[in-house]
């Protein structure tokens, strides 16, 4: 049998199959509320066993890019209210993702034109899509110690909003170079107090929002998101498997409903499978799978399950063509940020493609 399509208990949710749907920033959200075309987008894609939503930030202060959805107002909330009772209705299970940029965000889209913060005082390299087109990132402000509570505060009132939105759980954002990540790793947490400095303490942040959140939802609807080796907002650290072997550990003590780690199949250098083993809880892999590398991870043991990016965004009905060994649409690059039905919700189904 295909583990890929099996059943699988996440906490108290059975999930159809094993594939999740990956989180992936899509700048749909026009004035930072979901619309119409989320509804669309993720019913279409309700057989994955798990869809996690695109990025979602828990605050003004957390936005990084144009039209990225929030959920720190009651009409946030009320929208993607919309977008999960439809999910429901035909059958998903959907998680939203918790989100805040930190220093990978621009003045002028920060409150104020403020400058973004971070845990320490280190400009990434690069730049931003701004509503005003593309900007050089800038030197980012320190969050002084006393700030830092109310920033984890803002973690767990988006997960209150989730939890008023009807979403089956929620996923924490710890990967790609933003706030949690850029907290955990060395190159980007040059701190001296309570939050940085040993591992133990750099791994503070990301544990405090952890238990904050999982008092708001239970653990068991709790997920996290870690990319370990991921160089991506200009990230760095000087021992990944130590860090992230450590964090993988450390969360242990909380019961989550699963850690989902990016890390490319086909590199060599890969963290996931120390991570596997120091955590007890679900574990998901991501990282450039298809059908036959998922099921490989899942039969040997190395996940509970796959996430899947890309193919999820061009193939609404990824899991009946996986199963089937059908043919796959070919994404549109061109659209992947840009537009609004075009390259989101109008990408065929096997039947209307075959037809």
């Amino acid at each position: 049998m295909d583990k890929l399509f099996s059943k699988f208990q996440l906490g108290p949710l059975t999930l159809t199959n094993r594939m999740v749907m990956a989180p992936m920033t899509r700048n749909r959200a026009f004035g930072t509320v979901p619309n119409d075309l989320h509804v669309a987008y993720y019913t279409q894609r309700a057989s994955a066993g798990l869809i996690v939503t695109e990025a979602t930030q828990v605050t003004p202060e957390g936005v990084g890019y144009p039209n990225t959805p929030g959920i720190h107002t009651e009409q946030q909330a009320a929208a993607w209210r919309e977008v999960t009772a439809s999910v429901h209705s035909a059958g998903g299970r959907i998680f939203l993702q918790l989100w805040h940029v930190g220093r990978i965000s621009h003045p002028s889209l920060q409150p104020g034109g403020q400058l973004p913060v971070a845990p320490s005082a280190v400009r990434p390299e690069g730049g931003t899509y701004t509503y005003q087109g593309f900007q050089e990132f800038v030197t980012p402000r320190a969050l002084e110690l006393e700030e830092i509570p109310g920033v984890v505060a803002q973690y767990a009132h988006g997960a209150r909003l989730a939890k008023e939105a009807g979403f089956d759980g929620v996923e924490i954002h710890g990967a790609n170079g933003y706030l949690i990540d850029q907290f955990l790793r060395d190159g980007t947490n040059h701190r001296t107090d309570a939050y940085g400095g040993t591992l133990q303490k750099r791994a503070r942040f990301l544990l405090e929002v952890t238990e904050a959140v999982a008092g708001v939802w239970g653990a068991d609807r709790v997920g996290l998101r870690l990319s370990p080796t991921s160089g991506f907002n200009s990230m760095s650290d000087s021992n990944p498997e130590a860090t992230f072997t450590y964090a993988a550990s450390a969360l242990n003590r909380f019961g989550l409903a699963y850690l989902h780690i990016i890390d490319p199949v086909a590199e060599s250098n890969r963290v996931a499978p120390a991570l596997r083993a120091a955590f007890r809880n679900p574990f998901i892999v991501n990282g450039g799978y298809d059908r036959e590398t998922g099921e490989a991870a899942l039969a040997g043991g190395e996940a509970d399950l796959v996430a899947y990016g890309v193919p999820f965004l061009a193939n609404p009905d990824l899991p009946h063509r996986y199963r089937h060994n059908l043919e796959l649409n070919a994404p549109d690059r061109a659209t992947f940020y840009t537009g609004k039905d075009n390259g989101y919700i109008d990408y065929p189904a096997a039947a209307a493609a075959h037809a």
